[in-house]
C-alpha cells in the first residue's frame, strides 16, 4: 500500500518550508517517504481547514483515504497504535477502501459503508492538569459508549477509550449558546438515541483525523463547511442522530449512490463482477436489497401541489434507511503517564510545551529505546564548556551545540537553541532563547521568549539601574536596552507597561466610587497612586529620551478627582 505524505501550504511559505526540508539536519534525517509540498494558488493564512479541501489542487491530490495532521502538533502518542484502532473499528471490510483508481471510482458499499462502517476517528486532549496554560482554548464534546466487544481489547489498546461523537462546538460558540437561550438546548432526538452521555469541557481537538474517501466528497458538496473542526465533525457528528440532516448535508447521493437496472452503480466501476464484502458479513442482519420496510407514505387530503391544486398528491414509495458512518473520537485520559499530545499554536503554549519536552530523559540517559522521540541525545551538546562558577540544572534544561556560557550565570528551567551567548551574571529562569539570542551581563529574565538574533544588553552588577524582564516577548532581531523593566511587546518594539498600571489603578478608582467604599479608602487608593506615579515617572523620562525616535504619540493623563498629576507627551 502506498503512502503519500503532502505538506500543504500558502505558495509565499513554499520556499521557506522547501529549504528546511532539504537543509535542517532535524528534518533531513527524518525516515523516507520524503513529504512532497503543494502550494495550491488562492490558498492563504486566513484559508479555512474545510476550504483547503474544496481547492482544486488538493481534490485531485487526495485518491483515497487520507488523515489530516496540523502543522502546530506535538504528539508523543504512536501514529501505528492510532492506525490499528480505526482499521479495527471503522475500516473497509476486507481491506475495502473508497476512491479513484486509473481505471475508475471504487463502488461505494463494498467496504460497509450501508451498515454504518467506514467512519472517522479524531483525537482530543486534556488541557487541565501539568502543563496546563491559563486562557487555553477548548472544546466542548458530547460522546456515547460504544457497545462492548465480543473480545475484550488487550489492556494496552487505545480502544478501550474510544467511544462515539455525538457533539461538538468550540467553548466560545457553546458560550455564546447558553447566553443567547439562558440555557443549553439539547434535542429530544439525541436523548431518544442515546441513553448515555458524557458531556467534556476541558478537553481541546488534537486536529487529528482519520477520514474515509467520502469525507472529501461531503466537503466538496457542502461549501458552508468553512472548519473541519466545527462544521465538519459538528455537523457529520450531528447527522448521526438527527433525523433528516444526513440527507441535507448530501449524505445520501454520496452513500446510497443511484444504480442502475442491473443493481450496478452508475458511474464508473474498478470490477465488472465486484464483491459487496458487507454482505458477507456476520454482522450484517438487514435485507441483500438494502431497502427497510418503510411503510408508503400519503399526504393528507388538503395537502397540494402548487402547480397542479387540483390534483392529488403522489404516494411516495418506500425508502431506503440513511445509515451514517460514525465519528469516533479517542479521549485521551490524563495522567503523567500517558504521551504528550498538544498543540502549539501560542506563545505561551510554545513556552510551557518546550519547558515540558526539556525535562525528558536524553537518550544518554535511558538509551535510544527507551527514549522519547523527542529526547535530545544529551541535555547539554557540550558539556565540557560550561565554567565551574556556574550553575545549569541539565535535569529540566537544554543546551543546545555552540552555546556560550560565561561564569556566574544561573540557568533554570530553560531551554537555549544554537549559537546563543549568556553573558556573566546573567540569570535565566523557564526562558526559551531561540537560535543567535544574547542576553547580555547580569541580566534577570523570567518567563521570557527570546526570537532568533534579538540581544539583551547588559550592565554592571552594581547600580541603580538593572534588566528584569518578566513573562516578556521579545521579537526576532530586536534590542532591549540596560536598565528596561516589565516591557511589553507592541508593534516591534518594547513598551513599558506604566500605560497597564495605570490603567488598572484607575479601574479601581471607578470601581471604588461606584460602590459603598469609605472616603479613606477612595483617599488611599489616590495616595497609592501618587506614590506608583513617583515611581514610575523617573525611569519613564530617561527610557523616552533615550528612545524617543521609537515613540510617535505618548499622552498619558492621569487625574486624581480634579487634579492633573502628570501629563507627558513625546
Amino acid at each position: 500500500m502506498n503512502v503519500d505524505i503532502i505538506l500543504i501550504t500558502p505558495p509565499e511559505s513554499l520556499e521557506a518550508i522547501d529549504a528546511a526540508l532539504s537543509q535542517n539536519p532535524h528534518l533531513t534525517s527524518l525516515p523516507a517517504p520524503k513529504p512532497d509540498i503543494l502550494a495550491p494558488e488562492g490558498l492563504t493564512h486566513q484559508t479555512g481547514t474545510g476550504e483547503i479541501f474544496r481547492l482544486p489542487e488538493v481534490q485531485a491530490a487526495v485518491t483515497g483515504d487520507f488523515i489530516v495532521l496540523p502543522c502546530d502538533l506535538v504528539c508523543e502518542l504512536d501514529g501505528a497504535s492510532l492506525v490499528e484502532t480505526w482499521m479495527v473499528e471503522e475500516a473497509g471490510l476486507g481491506g475495502a477502501t473508497g476512491g479513484r483508481t486509473k481505471v475508475g471510482n471504487a463502488p461505494m458499499g463494498i467496504g460497509g459503508e450501508k451498515i454504518g462502517r467506514r467512519g472517522g476517528l479524531g483525537v482530543w486532549y486534556q488541557t487541565k492538569g501539568e502543563g496546563s496554560v491559563k486562557g487555553e482554548e477548548t472544546d466542548f464534546i458530547a460522546t456515547t459508549p460504544l457497545p462492548p466487544p465480543l473480545v475484550p481489547p488487550p489492556a494496552d489498546s487505545l480502544r478501550r477509550d474510544i467511544s462515539n461523537l455525538v457533539y461538538t462546538v468550540p467553548t466560545d460558540t457553546l458560550n455564546d449558546i447558553t447566553e443567547e437561550n439562558k440555557c443549553f438546548p439539547v434535542r429530544h432526538s439525541l436523548l431518544k438515541k442515546h441513553g448515555r452521555i458524557k458531556m467534556l469541557t476541558t478537553h481541546r481537538d488534537a486536529h487529528i483525523y482519520f477520514f474515509p474517501y467520502w469525507v472529501l466528497e461531503m466537503m466538496k458538496k457542502n461549501e458552508k463547511f468553512e472548519s473541519v473542526s466545527e462544521e465538519v465533525l459538528g455537523w457529520w457528528a450531528k447527522a448521526g442522530w438527527q433525523d433528516g440532516l444526513g440527507d441535507k448535508l448530501g449524505l445520501r447521493n454520496i452513500l446510497q449512490r443511484p444504480t442502475s437496472s442491473k443493481g450496478e452503480e452508475v458511474g464508473d466501476s474498478v470490477l465488472d463482477n465486484e464483491v459487496n464484502v458487507a454482505m458477507l458479513s456476520s454482522t450484517w442482519v438487514g435485507p441483500e436489497d438494502g431497502t427497510y420496510p418503510n411503510t408508503s407514505t400519503t399526504f393528507a387530503s388538503r395537502v397540494r401541489d402548487p402547480d397542479a391544486p387540483d390534483a392529488p398528491l403522489p404516494i411516495l414509495g418506500p425508502r431506503s434507511k440513511l445509515t451514517i458512518p460514525p465519528i469516533l473520537a479517542y479521549v485521551q485520559p490524563s495522567g503523567p503517564s500517558y504521551p504528550l499530545i498538544r498543540r502549539v499554536d501560542t506563545a505561551q503554549l510554545l513556552l510551557t510545551v518546550s519547558l515540558r519536552l526539556a525535562k525528558l530523559p536524553s537518550v544518554e540517559e535511558v538509551g535510544k529505546d527507551s527514549a522519547s522521540p523527542y529526547a535530545h541525545q544529551a541535555k547539554i551538546a557540550h558539556r565540557e564548556s560550561i565554567p565551574k562558577k556556574c550553575r545549569v540544572e541539565a535535569e529540566n534544561s537544554l543546551l543546545a551545540e555552540n552555546v556560550t556560557v560565561e561564569e556566574k550565570c544561573n540557568v533554570k528551567e530553560s531551554v537555549i537553541g544554537a549559537n546563543c551567548k549568556i553573558g556573566e551574571g546573567a540569570r535565566l529562569m523557564r526562558c526559551l532563547l531561540m537560535e543567535g539570542a544574547e542576553v547580555g551581563e547580569n541580566a534577570q529574565l523570567t518567563g521570557c521568549i527570546l526570537g532568533r538574533r534579538c540581544r539583551v544588553e547588559g550592565g554592571p552588577a552594581k547600580g541603580d539601574e538593572k534588566t528584569v524582564l518578566k513573562d516578556c516577548e521579545v521579537q526576532e532581531g530586536q534590542v532591549v536596552e540596560w536598565g528596561s523593566k516589565s516591557l511589553f511587546l507592541i508593534s516591534g518594539f518594547l513598551l513599558p507597561m506604566y500605560k497597564i498600571l495605570i490603567m488598572l489603578f484607575l479601574q479601581r478608582k471607578r470601581r471604588m466610587r461606584n460602590s459603598c467604599v469609605s472616603s479613606f479608602q477612595v483617599m488611599r487608593a489616590n495616595s497609592m497612586m501618587k506614590r506608583a506615579m513617583v515611581l514610575v515617572l523617573n525611569p519613564l523620562m530617561r527610557l523616552l529620551r533615550k528612545r524617543a525616535s521609537h515613540y510617535v504619540s505618548i499622552r498619558t493623563i492621569v487625574q486624581s478627582k480634579n487634579t492633573t498629576i502628570g501629563t507627558l507627551d513625546s
